[in-house]
Parts: C-alpha cells; sequence; structure tokens
C-alpha cells in the first residue's frame, strides 16, 4: 500500500432472495458484513417474488448494518410490479439504492443500475426485426446508458460499477448456453471502457463463474450468494474486496449527482 493510503473494505453480494420464511436467517449474513467490511453493496434480486411484504422482512433482516449499504434491483425484484415500492422501502431504511444514479462513500464512488439481456460479443441481439424484438433491444441500451450517465458523475480515483445482469460472458459460463442472452449483454460493457473501474459486480447466473475480466482488462465478479456458496463453501456467502483509496477523499457523507435516496423514472423503452 502506497504510504498515506487507507483501505475501505467492501461486502458484495447478490440474490439474497428474501422471502415471507426468510425472517431470521438472512441477519447472520450481515452481521457478519458488520463485522468485516466498511460499505455493503447489493446486486439485485434483493426479494425473491417482488412483494413490498419481502421487503420489510429485509429491512428488519438487515437491522444489524450500521454502515453504508448500496444496492441496484435485480428481475425478481419487479416481479409483482412493485419494484418502486421496493426501493422506497429500502431507501427508507437507509440503502442507497442505484438506479442510473451514482453515489460516493469513504472515498469509493458507486455507479449502479439493474442491466438487462441480449446477449454477448458477435452475437449480442441488434435493434433490427420485429417492435418486440426492437424493445428488448432498447430495454438494454436504456440500461447501458444510465450505467453510463451514472459513472461520468463520478469524481473519486476509486469507482465501483454495479450490476444485476452480467456485462461480460466470461462470469455466466457454467449456466446453459441457451439462457446467455437472458443473463446479461455486452453492451453493460461499453460504459465500463468509456469510464474505466476498479471492479463490477453483479450477481444473476446463480451457476456462473465467480470472476473475470472485460476485454480492458477490468475485474467482474459475479458475487450471486448461491453461487459463492457452491464455490466457496468454507467461508461467508459474499465477496469481500479491499479498495485502497487516498484520505483526503474520504468522506462518509458525500453523495454525486441526483440524490441517490430518490428512485427516479425509468427512461421510455
Amino acid at each position: 500500500m502506497a504510504a498515506g493510503q487507507r483501505v475501505v473494505r467492501l461486502a458484495a453480494v447478490a440474490d439474497i432472495h428474501c422471502g415471507k420464511q426468510s425472517q431470521g436467517t438472512l441477519q447472520p449474513l450481515f452481521a457478519q458484513m458488520q463485522q468485516q467490511a466498511d460499505v455493503v453493496a447489493l446486486c439485485g434480486d434483493l426479494t425473491d417474488y417482488g412483494l413490498p411484504d419481502e421487503a420489510q422482512i429485509l429491512v428488519r433482516e438487515m437491522s444489524v448494518l450500521k454502515i453504508p449499504v448500496v444496492a441496484v434491483l435485480g428481475n425478481h425484484d419487479f416481479e409483482s410490479g412493485k419494484h418502486e415500492e421496493i426501493s422506497r422501502i429500502l431507501c427508507n431504511a437507509g440503502v442507497n439504492m442505484l438506479d442510473g444514479e451514482s453515489f460516493e462513500v469513504r472515498g469509493v464512488g458507486f455507479a449502479g443500475t439493474k442491466g438487462f439481456g441480449g446477449g454477448f460479443g458477435s452475437r449480442t441481439l441488434g435493434l433490427w426485426g420485429e417492435d418486440a424484438t426492437k424493445a428488448f433491444v432498447r430495454e438494454a441500451l436504456n440500461e447501458a446508458l444510465k450505467l453510463e450517465t451514472a459513472l461520468a458523475r463520478l469524481r473519486t480515483s476509486q469507482r465501483i460499477a454495479l450490476l444485476h445482469y452480467a456485462p461480460i460472458r466470461e462470469t455466466v459460463e457454467g449456466e446453459p448456453a441457451e439462457i446467455f442472452p437472458f443473463l446479461g449483454t455486452s453492451r453493460l460493457e461499453e460504459p465500463l471502457t468509456l469510464h474505466p473501474v476498479a471492479a463490477v459486480f453483479h450477481g444473476h447466473a446463480h451457476k456462473g463463474c465467480p470472476a473475470g475480466h472485460t476485454a480492458h482488462g477490468i475485474p467482474v465478479y459475479n458475487v450471486s450468494m448461491p453461487l459463492l456458496r457452491a464455490a466457496f463453501p468454507d467461508r461467508p456467502p459474499f465477496h469481500l474486496m479491499e479498495i485502497r483509496v487516498d484520505p483526503a477523499q474520504e468522506n462518509s457523507d458525500e453523495q454525486t449527482g441526483a440524490a441517490p435516496r430518490v428512485l427516479k423514472p425509468r427512461p421510455s423503452a
């Protein structure tokens, strides 16, 4: 570590899938995060069926956390059409929800959005054909634009991108190839080339690969809780990362861009 630098410890996990039967089961996980980390990142599928009651249970489970929490939603959180209410519940509990916003804490900047599917590389779905296909592609383009906008707002030297869907193929390897287009898209990698980050965290692919890299060498971590439990049975099911920052940039109350506690309207498709 360079002289004068400090370490900020980030604990990241996705696919908690908090349901009505989760009361009392997730608190030990959050207690371990509280002990080991300075900031917690939750990368989507926070609830199981996207129900407000599930979000309320999650808030109670998270009550042991006294450190900053930043999060994005996942596809499960949209299942019941109550995603805005879920975000409000979590925001009211102190969680910094990102849907194209940015957030800075302790000298580390976070940019996040849910992301979407569409496939990878030369097999990425194109904006052509039926209206339904075009709508699918536009959703991915909108999510990529939100990520780019959030990254552009950050002024910290250390930046982290949070997603639910994968920006690269490598971290979904292990899932059936037939569903790769529904697990992420290379369109989410493009903003990371324009605005490089220290790391990217996502979930969604429960049977994927824990780690990979973008084409430009940025580390990408799949922190789906089922995957981490299977891959690393001897340790708590979250990824712990040490981020070295300049003390001059540390400010636990600093936020950039639109206030991340405000749920902003999603762009029209």
